[in-house]
C-alpha cells in the first residue's frame, strides 16, 4: 500500500501543502500558529510524511516544530524536485503546484525521514556557522585596511578588527567548551586531531556540517561532500569523471586542510605525488587528496563511534 504524502513547498511567509494521492490542498502561515494547522491538516488526511524542500533556511521551523508533533518529515533537494517536475511535465510553476510536485516526487523517490538535528547539534552549527561568518569580516576589514590612508578611518577598521577578534576567541571557547563536554565529539576530535595538521576549527566544522561522517560508508560520505565523482559513460566512450553537488563548507576546508596533512602524512604525500608523476591535472589532484582525507577521517570516526558504543 502506498503512503500518503504531504509535500509542504516553503516560501518566507507560506507553507502551501498537498497531499499524494488525493489531492487535498491548503496554505498555511509559516509560523507556529500556521505550523500547529498544517499538522492537524496532515493528521486529517492520513499522511504518514511531511516532505519539504531545503529551502535556504526557511524550512527549519516547519521542520522542527512538525518532528514536534511526531510528524515525520523529510527534507529533499530542490533541484532534484524541479528536474522531476520537468521529466513530469510539470512546466508550469506556483506555490500550490510545486506542493503537489514535492509530494509526488517524495512518493516515487520513496523518501524517507530526516532525523532532527539535537539541541546540541543545533546549537553547535548555529556556534560554527557564526564563528565562520566573524572570519570572513575579519578577512575583509583587514583587506580594508590594507586599502585605507586616513587615519581616522584606519582606527576604525582597527577597532573593528579587535571586536572581531575578541569574538572568535570568544566563540572558539564555547565550541571547544561544548566539544570537551560531550563524549562522542571529545572521541571524535580526539581522533580527528591525531592526523597532523587537522585543526580544531577543521574538526568544529565537520562535526557541525557533517554530523553523518563515521555512520555511513566511504563513498556515501564523499559523495555528501561532493567529492564523489560521477560516471560520464556511453557507448564505447569513456568520459571525464567530474563532482558537483553537495556540501560546499565541509568541501571547502577539506580542500585546504588535505594539503596540510599531505606534508606530514607520508601515505598521503605518497599519493599526491603518484597523482603528480601521472600528469593529472592540480584541480583533480586536489580533488583526490580531499576525498582521500575525508575517507581517512571518516574510518577513524566509524571506530572512535563503535569504541565509545562498547565502553557504554
Amino acid at each position: 500500500m502506498n503512503r500518503i504524502i504531504c509535500g509542504v513547498d516553503v516560501s518566507k511567509d507560506w507553507l502551501d501543502a498537498h497531499v499524494w494521492p488525493g489531492g487535498a490542498a491548503a496554505r498555511f502561515a509559516n509560523d507556529a500558529a500556521g505550523i500547529a494547522a498544517l499538522w492537524l491538516f496532515c493528521r486529517s488526511h492520513g499522511a504518514a510524511l511531511a516532505v519539504m524542500e531545503a529551502s535556504g533556511g526557511y524550512e527549519r521551523l516547519g521542520f522542527m516544530l512538525l518532528w514536534a508533533h511526531d510528524m515525520p518529515c523529510g527534507v529533499v533537494n530542490a533541484k532534484s524536485v524541479r528536474r522531476f517536475a520537468e521529466a513530469m511535465g510539470y512546466l508550469e510553476k506556483t506555490d500550490r503546484i510545486d506542493a503537489a510536485v514535492i509530494a509526488h516526487y517524495g512518493a516515487v523517490k520513496n523518501t524517507v525521514p530526516t532525523p532532527p538535528p539535537s539541541a546540541a547539534q543545533q546549537r553547535l552549527a548555529a556556534l560554527v556557522g557564526r564563528l565562520c561568518q566573524i572570519v570572513g569580516d575579519a578577512t575583509i576589514n583587514k583587506q580594508r585596511r590594507s586599502a585605507a590612508r586616513d587615519a581616522e578611518v584606519c582606527a576604525s577598521i582597527e577597532a573593528m578588527l579587535a571586536f572581531l577578534k575578541r569574538e572568535q576567541r570568544r566563540l572558539e571557547g564555547e565550541i571547544a567548551s561544548m566539544i570537551d563536554d560531550d563524549p562522542l565529539w571529545a572521541r571524535l576530535e580526539r581522533a580527528f586531531r591525531s592526523l597532523k595538521g587537522v585543526a580544531a576549527r577543521t574538526v568544529a566544522r565537520l562535526m557541525a556540517e557533517l554530523p553523518e561522517i563515521g555512520l555511513i560508508s566511504n563513498k556515501a560520505i564523499a559523495k555528501l561532500a561532493g567529492l564523489a565523482p560521477f560516471a560520464n559513460d556511453s557507448g564505447k566512450r569513456t568520459g571525464n569523471r567530474h563532482v558537483r553537488g553537495g556540501r560546499a563548507g565541509p568541501r571547502g576546508i577539506l580542500f585546504i586542510v588535505a594539503a596540510i596533512v599531505a606534508k606530514f602524512d607520508p601515505h598521503l604525500k605518497a599519493f599526491a605525488q603518484r597523482l603528480q608523476q601521472a600528469g593529472k591535472p592540480k584541480m583533480l589532484i586536489r580533488i583526490a587528496l580531499a576525498r582521500k582525507l575525508l575517507v581517512i577521517l571518516n574510518a577513524k570516526a566509524r571506530d572512535a563511534r563503535n569504541e565509545l558504543a562498547i565502553a557504554t
